[in-house]
């Protein structure tokens, strides 16, 4: 399929006014957001009014409609991530986990009920999958499902969830077994459950190394009820919502990659134009002005796959492979930035008030969240018709 990456002029705008809303309007705070563990509540309400949160919605469910998509999402998670990747998590968590499979695999009601305030920044939304003792392995699932009084009970844990216990938060999409287990394989449903169901109950922030502006939860389904309209999807077609989830999700989780690594390199830039040692400024060393030069064209090279698989998947192609590709290559890409970061701003680097430490810190996770390096491989491998 021929593909030519030439953006709308839709597209270029919404990358001007995030440019400009993020250094207005986060980058200023993400330092003291980040310190202080505050969720950015009224930064991401900004963000549904100018249309973000509804970028891949069409507009009877509160999105922006035709010429968005994927690709505008992508260009608006790297913007975010440019400056703080938290306000860039949570806005991707809530859009490609948290409404996509709804819009998806969602009937005419839950996505009236559940996608339109998500788009307008009113509510929040998330994805609960992972378990304390399952990750990527969807069939490893122990959280479960079964009918009761004409609706579902689920009994279970999530682990690492982003999104389900601020005063935006409304559902959470979850992942339950609701048939027999068979060996190596379960009947796998999936549940949209509001945050005010009957034993749903969230825990404590987790205590991360990174994305601390973010919210990150242990969830309990403690005789959890919900309605027998809770379903999503068809009974036992969870692992495909689960499945089909995760490649937009990496596609955003690669954005983001590229937008931290860009913000590493802005940062290096323009440090590297005013420190001065042996009496001129570092950028007139080969050694640092090439280190800089490298990174510029890695980051093009990564925006590129990025870009790739999100125009795929707007175009209705499978993008298994090319996610995957994307999200391996972005997120390995950001944590290299943030160390070349670290490094070309030496001592003042290490100093929190710089924004380097929260570069560095926030970078690793993108290498586990939606599917670890070593998983990503093991995914390529697949696609390539290798036996692993």
């Amino acid at each position: 399929m021929d593909l030519t990456l030439e953006l709308t002029d839709e597209q270029r705008a919404l990358r001007g006014m995030l440019r400009e809303f993020g250094d207005a309007e986060i980058a200023p705070y993400a330092g003291e957001w980040d310190r202080s563990g505050t969720f950015p509540a009224a930064t991401i309400r900004q963000l549904g009014q100018l249309g973000v949160m509804g970028l891949p919605f069409p507009e009877q469910y509160g999105g922006v409609g035709a010429g968005a998509g994927t690709l505008s999402m992508a260009i608006a998670l790297e913007e975010l991530a440019r400056v703080d990747s938290s306000v860039a998590v949570t806005v991707a968590a809530s859009v490609s986990l948290g409404g996509a499979p709804i819009l998806n695999f969602g009937t005419e009601e839950q996505k009236q009920r559940w996608l339109a305030p998500l788009a307008r920044g009113e509510s929040i939304g998330a994805f609960a999958s992972t378990e304390p003792g399952m990750g990527s392995d969807v069939q490893g699932l122990s959280t479960t499902a079964r009918q009761s009084d004409g609706g579902w009970l689920i009994n279970g844990t999530k682990a690492y969830i982003t999104n389900a216990g601020t005063e935006l938060s409304s559902f959470v999409t979850t992942t339950a077994i609701t048939g027999e287990r068979r060996p190596g394989r379960a009947e796998i449903s999936t549940f949209i459950v509001p945050v005010d169901a009957p034993g749903f109950v969230p825990q404590r922030p987790y205590a991360k190394m990174g994305w601390h502006a973010s919210d990150t939860r242990e969830l309990a389904y403690q005789d959890c009820r919900v309605a027998p309209d809770a379903m999503l999807g068809e009974r036992g077609a969870g692992a495909r919502v689960f499945l089909a989830t995760l490649d937009g999700g990496r596609i955003g989780v690669a954005a983001m990659g590229v937008g931290l690594a860009r913000g590493c390199l802005e940062q290096s830039v323009a440090w590297a134009n005013q420190r001065c040692a042996f009496g001129q400024p570092i950028s007139h060393y080969q050694a640092v002005s090439f280190e800089l030069a490298e990174l510029k064209a890695r980051i093009e090279a990564a925006r590129g796959l990025v870009f790739r698989a999100a125009a795929l998947k707007d175009a209705g192609k499978p993008v298994t492979e090319e996610a995957a590709t994307a999200k391996l290559i972005a997120s390995e890409l950001a944590v290299h930035a943030a160390n070349v970061a670290m490094q070309v701003h030496g001592g003042y680097g290490y100093m929190e008030e710089s924004a380097i430490p929260r570069f560095y810190r926030d970078a690793k996770i993108l290498t586990i969240g939606e599917g670890t390096s070593e998983i990503l491989k093991l995914v390529i491998a697949r696609q390539m018709g290798l036996s692993v």
